[in-house]
């Protein structure tokens, strides 16, 4: 491959409250392309430009650990979310870059090939009956194949409580009846429930032969979730909030899951989602990593799925368009996410593959930091 040992010469973003878009250029004048972790990226986009730029900027690239770790370490009083959400747009387009100079897209310099990758239909809405969101999912497995999917149970973080009286009873009976036993099935607490209330659940969710529970008790209650994996038969799932080793390494370690879940960009960019992945292998847990919405995270996402050992059998693709994410409406020219009977496609394009629209880019809002 490419010597790596080049300077790292400008850092361009363009940002939207949702996204934020990286451009890298080198010292010889060769560009990469990455996104920061979206929801908020107006802020992490000026933490990009105040705290890791200025790190990166000047320094001769050769090796992405050290690199991103020399950042944690210069902003060692600042070890949450949104320095890692910033150092995401860095690491991201880094990655481009490398692919990019060596012709070669990113999954190849990882072990995985070009190619189809299956996908679940993954469904964002609570706010929907059973009944309409058993048609939706429906039609699209009529239409595009999908052979699983993921729907959400209970209310976000809703302290026990759900949706609206009935709705998680409801929909796990109603759903597996109407999509058949052809199909996979999947469903998200998104933190709601105790332990004890998880594992009621959790039965019946076997009951009607679903088979992934994911993040069933609050995330930052590890022990309460490992209750619930010890007590149930079906997969319990989680750590898409998760960025701190120190967590990963307990969450591995004691078994808190059955599936680790790593987000790309809530990780601080590939390189670390990889070494979770790699820790995971060795405990012999899966990997199904989380990719909730059609900005670039689900992209990275397929080229890292395609590439680990331990990788689970299906992408999350979420299924939500621009009434519930407007803000994912011209982000890319062409289809990069076009669903073929329930797969996606890797392309054997250079670098991640894909393209930020210029009419985009033209209407967030620039900034630069240079040499």
């Amino acid at each position: 491959m490419t010597d790596l040992c080049i300077n790292i010469k400008k850092l361009e973003t363009f940002t939207k409250s949702y996204v934020s878009v990286v451009r890298l250029t080198m010292e010889d004048g060769s560009q990469g392309w990455g996104q920061m972790s979206t929801y908020c990226a107006d802020i992490t986009a000026q933490i990009f430009h105040r705290q890791v730029a200025k790190h990166a900027l000047g320094h001769i690239f050769n090796e992405f650990t050290d690199l991103e770790n020399l950042i944690l370490e210069r902003e060692h009083k600042y070890p949450g979310s949104y320095v890692l959400r910033a150092i995401a747009g860095l690491d991201t387009a880094l990655w481009d870059w490398l692919g990019k100079k060596n012709g070669l897209p990113v999954t190849a310099l990882i072990g995985g090939s070009p190619g189809m990758l299956p996908a679940y239909g993954s469904s964002m809405k609570r706010d929907i009956t059973p009944k309409e969101e058993a048609d939706r999912l429906k039609k699209l497995r009529d239409t595009q194949g999908f052979k699983a999917f993921k729907f959400r149970i209970g209310s976000e973080c809703g302290r026990g409580k759900d949706e609206w009286e009935g709705r998680t009873n409801e929909i796990i009976k109603v759903l597996p009846r109407v999509l058949g036993d052809d199909v996979v099935k999947l469903v998200d607490a998104n933190s709601c429930y105790s332990a004890d209330q998880a594992i009621e659940i959790g039965k019946a969710l076997e009951d009607n032969d679903i088979t992934h529970f994911e993040e069933p008790c609050p995330y930052w209650l590890p022990d309460e979730t490992k209750k619930v994996t010890n007590a149930l038969k079906i997969d319990v799932t989680g750590g898409e909030q998760d960025c701190d080793f120190r967590i990963w390494k307990d969450m591995i370690d004691r078994k808190i899951v059955d599936i680790v879940q790593p987000d790309v960009m809530y990780m601080g960019g590939l390189s670390r989602a990889l070494l979770v992945a790699d820790l995971a292998n060795k405990a012999n847990i899966t990997c199904t990593p989380h990719a909730a919405n059609l900005s670039l995270v689900t992209m990275c996402t397929m080229h890292f799925l395609n590439a680990i050992p331990n990788a689970g059998k299906y992408l999350e693709l979420s299924i939500e368009g621009e009434d519930y994410y407007p803000w994912q409406r011209d982000l890319f020219l062409g289809d990069p996410f076009k669903v073929t009977d329930g797969n996606v496609e890797i392309t054997d394009k250079p670098g991640w593959g894909v393209e930020f629209n210029p009419s985009w880019l033209e209407k967030a809002e620039y900034s630069c930091s240079e040499v």
